[in-house]
């Protein structure tokens, strides 16, 4: 039977788990929690898409916690070779891996990994799926300035589409009383995606007029099908937040990006480095939020190899 605790997404996490994960975030970076010792566990990172953020954070959370980590190159692995992800990880498994942190271009991938495995699995973000460990640092982020999330009116910006991010975003924000919105243009913020518990509009004056917290997300180029962005040029004028349409915001509005930024195009560098922007502390926020899912996933019993 699979004993492993796994952390794939905000939408299979109930909310008690998860304002618990969000507390013992906030107690880690305050100083206050009890830092449980992994020592004697070992944390693979499996990273099968480029990240620079998630992937250096996961690292740093389970070696602060007292974890062995691996890092794993796909390109120096047996999967050039035609191995399946499923028998690497079994692999790595068998090697005594208590927990594989996974990032995929196929959306679903961890959740169908996590039943066959007796190690415990975290999404680090799986194709257009979801990435919950972002929002759950971005969560911490909007408390640790607004002190609360119930009742915040909160503007997603961009191409929501294919944003992993903006889905987990969004569900959480919901999850915890936010009133969102999504915007960009039609091609990509289609109305359906509504369904996360959000307003859908396309006209970025309206999704600022407000708004308490603002993210920007990247255009996603290396998913995008063409025709759907016609040019940057007409991206950024139609959906491009600088200072003017900034104004827009509520006194006190804070600027988030999961990055990494394209300046001028989603958002000008005098608002991503002014003092609006907490860019920088969600990626802090980053290094608190990764150690309390790997905390609450390995309970202090290593995986039998």
């Amino acid at each position: 039977m699979n004993r492993a605790r796994h952390f794939l997404a905000v939408a299979s996490t109930s909310r008690a788990r998860w304002l618990a994960l969000l507390e013992q975030t906030r107690a880690l970076a305050r100083g206050e929690a009890h830092v449980p010792s992994l020592r004697g566990h070992n944390v693979v990172t499996l990273f099968l898409e480029p990240s620079t953020r998630t992937r250096a954070s996961f690292e740093l959370a389970a070696r602060r916690l007292g974890a062995d980590v691996v890092d794993l190159s796909p390109s120096s692995s047996s999967l050039v070779k035609g191995e399946s992800l499923l028998d690497t990880a079994r692999n790595l498994e068998a090697m005594g891996a208590d927990a594989i942190v996974v990032r995929h271009r196929v959306s679903g991938t961890p959740t169908r990994l996590a039943p066959l495995l007796r190690a415990s699995v975290v999404n680090a973000g799986d194709g257009t799926n979801e990435h919950p460990t972002q929002a759950l640092l971005d969560c911490a982020t909007i408390l640790a300035h607004k002190e609360r999330i119930e009742g915040l009116r909160i503007a997603i910006v961009g191409d929501v589409l294919h944003s992993r991010v903006a889905r987990s975003d969004a569900r959480a924000f919901a999850m915890l009383g936010a009133h969102v919105r999504l915007c960009g243009p039609p091609s990509l913020v289609p109305e359906a995606l509504g369904a996360l518990g959000a307003e859908v509009t396309h006209d970025l004056d309206c999704a600022l007029e407000g708004a308490d917290v603002v993210v920007a997300l990247r255009l996603q180029h290396e998913r995008q099908q063409s025709g759907l962005v016609t040019s940057l040029r007409d991206y950024r004028m139609g959906w491009g937040i600088d200072a003017r349409r900034w104004r827009r915001t509520a006194p006190g509005a804070i600027l988030m990006h999961p990055g990494p930024v394209h300046r001028g195009v989603e958002v000008d560098s005098d608002l991503a480095d002014g003092p609006q922007s907490v860019i920088l502390e969600q990626v802090r926020w980053g290094l608190f939020a990764r150690m309390a899912v790997l905390a609450d996933c390995l309970d202090g019993t290593p995986t039998e190899a």
